[in-house]
């Protein structure tokens, strides 16, 4: 073996423990000895991105950062959260507001970072979270960072309550990680939405974005989706209805970069039903479980995209605390190549939670879906959206929990699982506490949340697949808000907080001498 090959494989190596979201495996070789199993170790690094809040006055923001304890992590590290920088203006075609950044910029240095930047937040040590208000619609997007004992499974929310206006109401999204490609079904172009998709770059390059917009008909003539460039460093809110001159209540929103990476999220704006964001869907695939709609929904809507050219057959189940049902008069969906499907589901909850549960009729064909759930009646409605998502697989988290206000649904799907609940310490005090529950094949159970003895301050909710399973959970926080229930629903997808890392067969390093 020649030291060409063996940088090869440091440097894959070398990725796998900093991303997090590879998995190695070794080429069979007649007369080769098998690979040694792989081992799990923690990530190393995550970054992390956070949209904007919002652009109404009235807002008041809190962004929550937690890491749960990981064993086998390095003992020092850090996370902490920047500000992004001002909007780049080049979406609007702002040209003082692109010429004022540029001469920022110019005396920043590159990417408009300055020596004097400071952390918006900063993470103290695993396992107790730490929170940081901001008000007002000045609030920029977050760019992020945990290396060492921070990284594993560290999880960023911001909470945003409206008071008044479009999209009045309770706002939470967890900040993501950068990618190449996102879905959004379940956005709008309707006159009564005002949808946004945020775009944040963390890097020190500019990325150049394409946004691509699909209706009940097809793919929507766009003007000027394509070729968006968002600087370095920035955040960028795109208004959907300056893409196009069609208006329509359901679309599916797809964001593709040509080149860097962004985080990308839709926020969903109503000028009567108060708004949320709306997270990506899991990657396109043939089964999809949608986790946790609250069992007093008063009504929601289902919104399906095939993203090629085949159609998608699917059967619509429900996961109920009893087992699985079928919504009456819903029981199959067919969703044509590259258009957009929506259903309207009404009241098929009928007081109890569930989760629905997307299987194909016949030949498995890929496919993206959320769902829009509304809660309350007349003035007092409110809504939330819920992407399909990944398992929780080893564990995930769901951050900024109140003692009073948070609801927890886990649906196991296929095979009844056992999974650990853990309740963290408080922000302001409190020690944590983990209690273990049984979820019933095809069932969805909403669990009694733990709470930290001695609570002061949120905490967050670590939930582990402890056997059998998969298991998709969702978490609901509520609150009271001029008369209104407001509320808003995260996914809790597996954090990739390990990555498997095969052993080598030999000491390399003899090797290299």
């Amino acid at each position: 073996m020649n030291r060409t090959t063996l940088s090869f494989i440091a440097g894959v190596g070398a990725l796998a423990a900093v991303t997090g979201f590879a998995a190695l495996t070794s080429p069979d070789a007649s007369g080769a000895s098998p690979a040694k199993a792989a081992a799990e170790l923690p990530v190393e690094r995550t970054s992390l991105v956070c949209p904007a809040p919002s652009s109404s006055d009235l807002a008041e923001t809190t962004y929550t950062s937690f890491t749960p304890v990981t064993k086998g992590t390095a003992s020092d590290g850090k996370a902490e959260l920047l500000s992004a920088g001002e909007e780049s203006g080049a979406a609007a075609g702002d040209k003082s507001a692109k010429d004022e950044k540029a001469g920022k910029d110019e005396k920043a240095g590159k990417g408009g970072r300055t020596a004097a930047d400071k952390p918006v937040l900063t993470a103290k040590e695993p396992g107790k979270p730490v929170t940081e208000d901001a008000s007002g619609a000045d609030s920029p997007a977050l760019v992020g960072t945990a290396d060492g004992k921070f990284a594993p499974g560290w999880t960023v929310q911001q909470t945003t309550q409206v008071a008044a206006g479009t999209g009045r109401g309770l706002q939470g999204v967890n900040c993501t990680a950068p990618d190449t490609e996102f879905w959004f079904p379940g956005a709008s172009t309707a006159p009564d939405r005002t949808d946004y998709v945020h775009l944040t770059n963390p890097d020190d390059s500019a990325a150049v974005v394409d946004i691509e917009l699909y209706g009940k008909d097809g793919a929507l003539e766009t003007t000027v989706g394509e070729g968006i460039t968002v600087q370095p460093h920035s955040g960028e809110p795109i208004l959907l209805s300056t893409l196009t001159s069609e208006k329509q209540d359901n679309v599916t929103v797809h964001v593709s970069v040509r080149s860097g990476r962004v985080g990308a999220s839709v926020q969903a704006l109503d000028d009567k039903l108060g708004g949320d964001w709306l997270a990506a869907s899991v990657d396109p695939t043939g089964s999809l479980v949608l986790p946790g709609i609250p069992k007093d929904a008063t009504a929601v809507r289902l919104v399906v995209f095939a993203p090629g050219e085949a159609d998608a057959d699917l059967k619509v189940g429900l996961a109920s605390p009893s087992g699985s049902i079928t919504p009456a008069g819903n029981e199959t969906l067919h969703v044509k190549g590259g258009m957009t499907s929506a259903v309207d589901l009404g009241d098929v909850m009928r007081g109890e939670p569930g989760s629905l549960v997307l299987t194909p009729s016949d030949h498995s064909v890929p496919v993206v879906a959320a769902v829009r759930v509304v809660r309350g009646k007349g003035a007092a409605q409110e809504t939330a959206f819920i992407p399909a998502c990944r398992a929780v697989g080893q564990r995930a988290t769901a951050v900024d929990n109140t003692a009073k206000g948070t609801r927890l649904s886990v649906t196991a799907p296929s095979a009844t699982a056992e999974i650990k609940v853990t309740a963290s310490a408080g922000s302001e005090g409190g020690s944590a506490v983990s209690k273990t529950y049984t979820v019933k094949s095809g069932t969805t159970q909403e669990v009694e949340v733990p709470v930290p003895s001695g609570l002061k301050g949120t905490y967050a909710l670590t939930v582990e697949t402890v056997s059998g399973g998969p298991v998709y959970a969702s978490r609901t926080l509520t609150s009271s808000l001029d008369g209104v229930s407001a509320f808003t629903v995260q996914a809790l997808p597996d954090d990739r907080g390990m990555v498997a890392v095969p052993e080598a067969d030999e000491d390399l390093s003899v090797l290299q001498k």
